[in-house]
């Protein structure tokens, strides 16, 4: 067992005026289970970066270990899949390679064919084996869920959960509370690190906020009282003074020193009453740096004319001639919110694209209701570029809703004016689905949107669907979202 110190550490991109980190403290121990989350954009992946040495920063890492990453790169992916698990651990075993495997559920036949030849699911258990069974090494483990179906996530969870040494940096809940035993979390204000998993760190975190919700409000409410009193109490030296000068009713002249010394006392009391409202100013100031969740995000979804919008028979999409599921059939009801299931490949994401009239070659049959108005977010988002404003204005949306609804997840006002392909890829996914929210629809079609997208916004637009019950069938891997919403659920 070691420990990790980071101190004072201070960096910035050298295209950028912000600093991503600014004087941070902390340390992690290496036998730690560490779950690593925050808002998109915060600095999770180059703070990852940074432990390897990648950037010139100013401060102090301190560690005894080495690091791997994760995703990591396979140079030549034409290669047999063994070589290049040879390449990565050179000193693990066949057994250890064996064992490693069958805990993933990965078929050893994998071992002879190219590396490019296999899933993505495939590669991604393959090199997190080959990564642990480096010992003592410390994995640096950055988003591994992406191509995973939850079957596999359900998996890999359980696989971490009987390692130690690793960072993992992941936004989906259920597949962290599977496997860490430490949450790091980069906060609006601060990094903060807990032991507990993804659950009790969220349990801490929504009651400190309410705490610091109580204390806003009571210290607003203290705040004006003071104000008022201390105007008050000014008004009335002020007319105590003025009655030094002239005469009472009796015809003699007031006593100037009496009235001074009272004036005096009254303003004393001003000024008390002036320092406990900065002070209370200044209590209030230090609450609710840490709120996640600024805003409601709003959807207008339209009402059909009749009850049923889509109905799917015998629905077989067609690849290279060669059918990827059996025949579906399913209707699509106002009200509906549907998730489709199933391993990746079965044909989830084609389902979705021939319910958008996309031109995929299939068998069945079809009927979408007349003048049906469909909002779509894809799961590519390699084609975004230029400005936010143009594209608010090429998709015909308001875009002061646009930039609200991309405010209140997360987005910081200097990204309004970024080119959008230089956007992480949560905040690409944030984009699509902030400009689908902006889109009156009758059904609303949602391809893996999630993908990349930080634990907060997943929890928003959980809200959001439930508040709103918006007609909708989806995709989506995160078994917490799925389980929050969906009405059905239809297994390909």
């Amino acid at each position: 067992m070691s420990v990790i110190k980071i101190e004072n550490l201070t960096f910035a991109y050298p295209s950028s005026f912000d600093n991503i980190f600014e004087n941070v403290s902390f340390q992690i121990d290496t036998d730690w289970k560490l779950g690593f989350i925050g808002r998109n954009g915060r600095g999770k992946t180059t703070f990852l970066h940074l432990l390897q040495g990648k950037y010139e920063f100013s401060g102090k890492i301190t560690a005894s270990v080495q690091f791997d990453y994760f995703p990591y790169t396979v140079d030549n992916d034409e290669k047999r899949t063994e070589i290049i698990l040879q390449e990565i651990c050179p000193i693990a075993e066949e057994w250890q390679i064996m064992r490693e495997l069958s805990y993933l559920d990965v078929n050893c036949d994998c071992l002879d064919r190219p590396f490019r030849t296999l899933s993505k699911g495939e590669q991604t258990k393959i090199l997190l084996a080959a990564l642990f069974l480096n010992e003592g090494h410390f994995l640096l483990i950055d988003e591994p869920t992406n191509h995973l179906d939850e079957q596999a996530r359900e998996l890999v969870s359980d696989y971490l959960r009987k390692k130690k040494s690793f960072i993992l940096v992941s936004h989906d809940r259920r597949f962290l509370d599977g496997c860490i035993d430490h949450v790091l979390s980069i906060n609006r204000s601060d990094i903060e690190v807990q032991s507990g998993n993804f659950s009790t760190f969220m349990e801490n975190f929504e009651r400190q906020q309410e705490f610091e919700r109580r204390q806003n409000t009571r210290l607003h409410s203290e705040i004006k009282r003071m104000q008022e009193a201390a105007k008050r109490t000014a008004s009335w030296a002020d007319k105590t003074e003025k009655t030094k000068n002239g005469r009472l009713d009796s015809g003699l002249k007031p006593d100037k020193g009496y009235i001074g010394h009272k004036s005096a006392k009254i303003m004393k009391r001003a000024k008390v009453a002036e320092a406990r409202q900065q002070k209370d100013i200044e209590q209030k100031s230090t609450l609710l740096k840490n709120t996640e969740i600024e805003g409601c995000l709003k959807i207008t979804p339209l009402s059909y004319h009749s009850e049923r919008l889509v109905s799917l028979s015998g629905v077989v999409p067609i690849y290279g001639n060669k059918a990827v599921c059996p025949p579906v059939t399913f209707e699509i009801r106002q009200g509906d919110r549907i998730a489709l299931e199933g391993k990746n490949g079965c044909g989830k994401s084609s389902i979705l694209k021939l319910l958008c009239g996309q031109p995929i070659e299939h068998t069945g049959k079809i009927e979408t209701g007349s003048k049906l108005i469909i909002s779509y977010v894809p799961q590519d988002t390699s084609f975004l570029r230029g400005t936010l404003t143009d594209f608010a204005q090429s998709n015909n949306v308001n875009e002061s809703m646009f930039k609200a609804i991309l405010h209140k997840m997360g987005f910081d006002k200097i990204q309004f004016e970024k080119d959008m392909s230089s956007f992480s890829d949560g905040q690409k996914k944030k984009t699509l689905i902030a400009m689908s929210l902006c889109k009156k629809a009758h059904l609303y079609i949602w391809d893996e949107p999630l993908n990349f997208i930080d634990i907060y916004s997943r929890i928003q637009i959980e809200n959001l669907i439930k508040e709103s019950d918006p007609t909708m069938i989806f995709v989506e891997h995160d078994k917490a979202f799925q389980d929050s919403i969906a009405t059905k659920i239809i297994k390909l």
